[in-house]
């Protein structure tokens, strides 16, 4: 694994190293909720710099999460063998970026769920997954845009602030990164807050 040329950036070895050895944790899963599992994509950048592959939801009605910055993922179909399955996937369907044939599956992250009972009752596995080069993006009519964030960026506390969300007819105060013009919040937000824990 130590030899993989996925891993000769520095701080995606040192991930590596973590997720290697302390697993994300399972939710409590209490009755059958839904689950679903996003790709947490990372890829070298210049410098010692990571980005992170995040998109934006194509704004669609009956959609809980339209509009919305994410990564890239959805609910797990039978189809899918497991969880991984559905994050590459939904990976390759949202973006055009074949994670299964060149990315490197580092682990997964604690699993979470919604916060707020107005969201469908659903357990969010996000998996993590390097890759070594800029691939080609191909947008599927979900998806408005993709675009990579600069890890520092995110770890910058300039870019973390309480931010004013308006969503299904109710404005909310919520903890959030602001990337450009961009305000990633809610399970989003949590991964990532993760992500950075996890990279130190």
């Amino acid at each position: 694994m130590h030899h993989d040329p996925r891993l000769s950036h520095p701080r995606l070895r040192h991930l590596a190293g973590v997720l290697a050895e302390s697993p994300g944790a399972a939710a409590e899963a209490d009755g059958e909720p839904a689950r679903a599992a996003v790709a947490v994509t990372l890829r070298p950048a210049d410098g010692d710099e990571v980005e992170l592959l995040m998109i934006r939801r194509a704004e669609r009605v009956g959609d809980p999460w339209s509009g919305q910055i994410a990564l890239p993922g959805g609910r797990w179909s039978p189809n899918d063998e497991s969880l991984l399955g559905t994050a590459l996937r939904e990976t390759w369907e949202e973006t055009g970026v074949d994670l299964a044939a060149t990315g490197l599956v580092l682990g997964t992250l604690d699993e979470l769920r919604p916060r707020t009972s107005s969201l469908p009752p659903i357990i969010i596995t996000p998996v993590v997954v390097v890759l070594d080069h800029q691939p080609a993006l191909v947008l599927s009519d979900e998806v408005a845009e993709a675009f990579w964030v600069p890890l520092g960026l995110l770890g910058d506390p300039a870019h973390s602030r309480e931010s004013s969300v308006h969503v299904r007819g109710a404005t909310w105060r919520v903890p959030s990164f602001v990337v450009g013009e961009h305000v990633v919040w809610g399970l989003t937000e949590r991964i990532l807050r993760q992500l950075l824990a996890r990279l130190g």
